[in-house]
């Protein structure tokens, strides 16, 4: 995979963290379980899982070039994902999207069962610089 071109879109077309720098990025990609598509050498698309490869797992920066979407290529990589057997055997997955929901229920995603017990620190803007 194409690291260079990875941090590149996430860095300035992914909602969730435009203007994330190179020192927070590259630590992500190491240590979690990526996967991505490529045509003719050039990154098209890309997401990783944060696992334990265990128990847990949590989706992550998934994406797809504009110019190669409605293409299949999420959802191929989505099959490749969760056809692997130590996936099949995690526990519990969960991702957080915000116009995607048709693609993961397409593999057994759903609203929390217990949205009640999930917590969490948001900071949207950690990446943005103080003015």
């Amino acid at each position: 995979m194409n690291r260079q071109e990875i941090y590149n879109w996430l860095s300035q077309e992914a909602y969730w963290c435009k203007g994330i720098p190179f020192e927070i990025f590259n630590p992500t990609f190491n240590n979690s379980f990526c996967i991505g598509a490529l045509t003719d050498g050039k990154q098209i698309a890309y997401a990783r899982l944060i696992t334990d490869y265990t128990t847990f797992g949590y989706l992550a920066d998934v994406y797809v070039t504009e110019e190669h979407r409605g293409k299949g290529i999420s959802k191929k990589m989505m099959q490749l994902l969760f056809d692997l057997d130590w996936v099949k055997g995690l526990r519990r997955i969960m991702l957080a999207t915000r116009d995607a929901h048709g693609l993961y229920e397409q593999f057994g995603f759903g609203p929390c069962k217990y949205p009640d017990r999930i917590m969490e620190i948001s900071r949207p803007n950690i990446y943005t610089p103080a003015p």
